[in-house]
């Protein structure tokens, strides 16, 4: 019997497709080097978030433990103090005394180095006539612990119940003073207390705007655990408030500067200064410091009548 002829005849192994064009594989291949070059991205990013916020308290605390110099090297006599915090952490301090003191300055400084490093201040300060208590945060110099935000609050309050309590000062003769970092822990505890005065000079509105202008390509706002939100703080502080900054601050601006002082509430003064984040500020010139110093005198003599 004859087999009728097939005119599409099905090869023996089934149909096969057409080869794909050019245009195709090389579609396919730009897919996978992309979801790649994606899945890398994401990976990395995922990795620094996670490296930056644990570890985001050696970006903002640069302590010292050493003391290079002590007061009485620059003429000043001094008592070397150990304070208590509320949680049991010891801290050191010096207490440096003037012979007739219009009131005492309570010295929050910043994040680097230690006490010794702000023994010229402490000069400035007695020579404007006043006593000067510092104190180093936990983790700084010789005092004991790790700093946290919390932790820098409570040794500023160990500081101020010294004053107060063991030395009996009264609140109305008692300035605070911070500068950078230390402008924050100032007032934080003026918040909390009422001080004379509050001086901050070269202080950030917080830690998360600075973060945000230093690393701008990482979600900062959701990483930042140490976070010193002056500027939701400065319009509740009631006290007079003199804020100091450099026009040339290279590590908190200027204007950052200016928003934390538009937020606090009257009184309040500004003295814009030249230089840079550690040349600015009061000791800038002999003329900042008689701004000061005439500041001081105005507002100290103003709350004590």
């Amino acid at each position: 019997m004859d087999v009728p002829h097939d005119p599409n005849p099905v090869p023996p192994d089934g149909p096969t497709d057409p080869a794909p064009s050019t245009r195709v594989v090389l579609r396919r291949r730009v897919r996978r080097i992309l979801i790649a070059g994606l899945t890398t991205a994401v990976a990395v990013f995922a990795v620094v978030c996670v490296v930056v916020f644990s570890l985001q308290a050696r970006l903002i605390y640069f302590p010292d433990r050493d003391y290079w110099t002590t007061p009485d090297e620059v003429g000043l006599a001094y008592e070397d103090l150990t304070l208590t915090t509320e949680d049991g952490v010891s801290i050191t301090a010096w207490h440096v005394p003037h012979d007739q003191p219009k009131g005492t300055v309570l010295f929050c400084h910043g994040n680097a180095g230690n006490i010794a490093d702000r023994v010229g201040t402490l000069k400035s300060f007695h020579y404007l006539g006043y006593n000067v208590l510092i104190f180093d945060y936990r983790g700084y110099g010789h005092s004991e612990g790790k700093p946290t935000e919390t932790g820098t609050y409570r040794d500023a309050e160990a500081a101020w119940r010294y004053l107060t309590e063991t030395r009996g000062e009264s609140p109305a003769g008692i300035v605070l003073f911070g500068r950078s970092l230390g402008g924050a822990v100032a007032i934080d505890l003026a918040n909390r207390i009422t001080p004379a005065a509050l001086i901050a000079e070269s202080t950030f509105t917080s830690v998360v705007d600075i973060g945000k202008r230093q690393f701008p390509f990482l979600p900062v706002g959701l990483l930042c655990k140490h976070r010193y939100e002056s500027i939701g703080k400065v319009s509740r502080i009631a006290c007079p408030k003199l804020f100091l900054h450099g026009t040339e601050d290279e590590l908190v601006p200027f204007e950052n500067g200016r928003r934390l002082f538009e937020a606090a509430a009257e009184p309040k003064d500004f003295i814009q200064t030249p230089g840079g984040h550690n040349q600015g500020g009061f000791e800038y010139s002999r003329e900042h410091t008689d701004k000061l110093q005439q500041w001081l005198d105005r507002t100290i003599r103003s709350e004590s009548s």
